[in-house]
């Protein structure tokens, strides 16, 4: 006959494994869930990267050839941000930098500023804002095309004094009823091009 204690015992046991079993299986999903989430995440940057420089055009890995970069004021960044070096055969081809325009209509505007090696631009996307929909969130590529223009031009072309908004004698289109946020989009990206003009070779120096 089984003693009341053999079989507490025998229940203690049971419950144990089942909890080992358990604690295992829930840390076992956990490892598999954050490994995928780090997947996702990093397969979301690498097609926000290759929106703005083809996946053709370079071989390197862009997620892996970084730069830290402390706050610029040209740049708008008052935090430490990352470039994305673009290489083909180690060869420099574009970089891809955070800039923010912090004199939007209802806030800032957070830019990704991809710069070819040559100084133009590879493209240029709208990483967040608050602006007003409808009005000057024509800024973001499922409004309108507005953002789509920038690809291909320099502080050349169109020259310096043209990286303005129609409406202040430039070249750049504004929206109607809504100049403040196109405005500050130009005067960040040709900022972060003058930037990028001025530290072309340390953007892309490999690590030692």
């Amino acid at each position: 006959m089984t003693s009341p204690y053999s079989q507490i015992l025998r229940v203690a046991l049971m419950l144990a494994v089942f909890a080992i079993v358990a604690t295992s299986l829930v840390t076992l999903t956990e490892d598999n869930t954050h490994d995928k989430i780090l997947d996702n995440e990093r397969q979301t940057l690498l097609n926000a990267m290759n929106v703005l420089v083809d996946q053709n055009d370079y071989n390197n890995d862009i997620l892996a050839d970084t730069l830290i970069l402390g706050s610029n004021k040209q740049l708008g960044t008052k935090e430490t941000t990352i470039a994305y070096r673009a290489r083909m055969d180690s060869k420099p081809v574009a970089v891809i930098l955070t800039a923010i325009a912090p004199d939007g209509y209802s806030g800032k505007i957070k830019l990704l500023v991809g710069i070819n090696y040559d100084g133009s631009l590879a493209g240029v996307r709208v990483i967040s804002h608050k602006e007003t929909p409808g009005l000057g969130d024509k800024i973001n590529e499922r409004k309108a095309d507005w953002i789509l223009k920038f690809k291909n031009l320099s502080l050349q072309d169109p020259e310096l004094s043209k990286w303005k908004v129609k409406k202040d004698g430039g070249n750049f289109d504004q929206f109607t009823g809504a100049t403040i946020t196109p405005r500050a989009v130009v005067t960040a990206v040709k900022k972060a091009l003058q930037y990028f003009e001025q530290r072309r070779d340390a953007l892309f120096e490999e690590a030692q």
